[in-house]
C-alpha cells in the first residue's frame, strides 16, 4: 500500500502563508509582547473591533489592555487623575493642522516614559514627520488591521537586536493510541536532518512518554527537572538536560516513571517554553492526549498545532472538539494541521477521508496508511522510519509534513476529480 498526500507546493520560508478564514503570514514573525499596560481610545467601531481582536491574540497574553470609546480629550480627562500606562493608542479624526494642538493637553498629564501611537484618518507624510519629531512613537492611517497594530507595538517594546525566537510546533492526538508521538518524533528527526537546523524535541508526557524509547536514549535528567525547578532554568541548565539524538536533534525526555503524581498547573511549562524558544530555531512538542489547564494554555501559545487522528467516529468527534476549541483559543491563527494515520487497517470499518474532513472544514496535510511491520520494526529498534527505509512512502510522507509545518511548503487543495479518484483507489485497496 502506498502513502497518499494532498498536493504540496514548495515555497520560500519568507513567503506569506494564507489559509481561508485565518490570519495571514503578517503575524508569523511578531514576537510575544512583554508585560506592559496599554490603553486604547477608539472613535470608530472599526477601530474598536480591531483592538478587541488584538486583545484575544495569544501574543498579547501578558499585556494588560484596556479599550475605551472616546477621543484624545477622553484620554486627557482620564489621565488627569490616573497614572498613564506604558502605551496609549489614540484614534483621531482631527485634521492634520489641529492634531498637535489637541495633543498638547495630553503631553502635560503623560509620564515621560509613556509611548503614544496615533491612528489618524489622513495619509499625510508631513503630518507623520511632525508627529514623530514631537515624540509620537508611530502614526498609522485608518483603517488599520490587527497585524499593523501588533507590529507597531512590537517595534516599540521588543528589542530589534534580540535573537529571533524559535518556531514551536505542538503535536497532539485526537485520541490515545493514534500515533501522534510517532509522527512528532519522525518529523522532528526529519526537520533536523533535511534542513540541517537545530531542533529540540520535548516529550511533555511525564508519566508515559516514549521519546526516550523511540530514540534509544536513557538520560538521567530531562523534562521533570525543567518543569519542577523553573528557578534554575536557563540556556546553560537546559543544555545539561538535553540528550543528543543526532547531529542536529536534541531530546528533552520525559521521566516515564510512576514514582510520583504529576500535578501540573496552567503555567507549568511556560518557563521551559521561553527558554526553548531562545535556544533552538525549531522546537517540537509531543503533547499527551489530555485536556487540562496546562494543555489548553500551551496549545493556545505555540506557533503551529498538528492534530493526528485515525478515521473512526470517536476520533472525528474529538478532532471536531479540538478544532472548535483551538479556534476560540487562537482566533487570529491558522487552522490546526490534520494528519490521518493508520488508514486502511485490515478488517476495521473506517470513515472515508473526505467524509472525515468535511465537518472539520480542512484538508489533511497527509494520509498515512497502516503499516504494522515498518512502524513496529522502527519502534522496537529505536530508529526513525527514514533510518529504516529512506525510500519508503512513509518516509516521503514525513519529509513532506516537515516541509509544511516549518513553513517551507503549503497544502494545495486537490481538484474534486482527482480527490475522488484517489479516495476511490484508497477504498479499493
Amino acid at each position: 500500500m502506498t502513502s497518499i498526500q494532498y498536493g504540496i507546493e514548495a515555497r520560500q520560508p519568507s513567503d506569506a502563508y494564507l489559509d481561508e478564514g485565518t490570519a495571514t503570514g503578517e503575524l508569523d514573525h511578531v514576537r510575544p509582547l512583554p508585560r506592559i499596560s496599554i490603553h486604547a481610545f477608539c472613535e470608530s467601531d472599526g477601530m474598536l473591533q480591531t483592538m478587541e481582536r488584538c486583545a484575544s491574540d495569544r501574543r498579547m497574553s501578558k499585556v494588560s489592555l484596556r479599550i475605551n470609546s472616546g477621543t484624545i480629550q477622553t484620554a486627557v480627562n482620564m489621565f488627569t487623575t490616573a497614572p498613564t500606562p506604558n502605551l496609549i493608542i489614540l484614534e483621531s479624526s482631527t485634521e492634520p493642522s489641529a492634531i498637535l494642538q489637541e495633543l498638547a493637553p495630553l503631553a502635560e498629564v503623560c509620564d515621560p516614559s509613556t509611548k503614544v501611537v496615533i491612528v489618524g484618518h489622513y495619509n499625510d507624510i508631513s503630518l507623520y514627520r511632525e508627529l514623530i519629531r514631537n515624540g509620537i512613537s508611530e502614526y498609522l492611517v485608518a483603517p488599520v488591521a490587527m497585524a499593523e497594530v501588533l507590529n507597531a507595538v512590537s517595534a516599540i517594546f521588543v528589542d530589534p537586536e534580540a535573537e529571533p525566537l524559535g518556531r514551536t510546533i505542538a503535536f497532539v492526538g485526537a485520541k490515545g493510541g493514534v500515533g501522534s508521538s510517532t509522527i512528532a518524533h519522525n518529523c522532528a528527526w526529519d526537520i533536523s536532518n533535511l534542513f540541517s537546523t537545530e531542533v529540540v524535541l520535548a516529550d511533555l508526557d511525564l508519566p508515559f512518554g516514549t521519546a526516550n524509547i523511540n530514540f534509544d536514549q536513557d538520560p538521567a535528567q530531562g523534562m521533570a527537572e525543567a518543569v519542577y525547578t523553573p528557578e534554575r532554568l536557563d540556556e546553560v541548565f537546559l543544555d545539561r538536560l538535553l540528550a543528543k539524538c543526532s547531529d542536529h536533534l536534541s531530546l528533552l525526555a520525559a521521566p516515564s516513571t510512576l514514582d510520583r503524581a504529576y500535578e501540573l498547573e496552567r503555567g507549568s511549562f511556560q518557563p521551559m517554553m521561553e527558554v526553548l524558544q531562545r535556544s533552538a530555531p525549531v522546537n517540537v512538542l509531543d503533547v499527551p492526549h489530555a485536556w487540562s489547564e496546562w494543555t489548553r494554555a500551551l496549545l493556545a501559545e505555540v506557533d503551529e498545532v498538528v492534530v493526528t487522528a485515525v478515521p473512526d467516529l470517536a476520533n472525528l468527534r474529538n478532532a471536531k472538539n479540538i478544532f472548535d476549541a483551538l479556534k476560540k483559543l487562537r482566533p487570529n491563527d491558522r487552522t490546526p494541521h490534520l494528519i490521518l494515520n493508520q488508514v486502511g487497517m485490515p478488517k476495521r470499518p473506517e470513515i472515508a477521508p473526505n467524509d472525515f474532513c468535511d465537518p472539520l472544514e480542512t484538508q489533511p496535510i497527509a494520509i498515512i496508511p497502516f503499516d504494522a511491520q515498518l512502524f513496529g520494526a522502527a519502534a522496537n529498534s529505536g530508529r526513525m522510519i527514514a533510518e529504516m527505509d529512506r525510500k519508503s512512502p512513509a518516509a516521503e510522507t514525513f519529509s513532506q509534513i516537515a516541509h509544511v509545518v516549518t513553513g517551507r511548503a503549503t497544502v494545495k487543495k486537490p481538484k474534486k476529480g482527482g480527490l475522488g479518484k484517489v479516495l476511490g483507489m484508497l477504498g479499493r485497496k
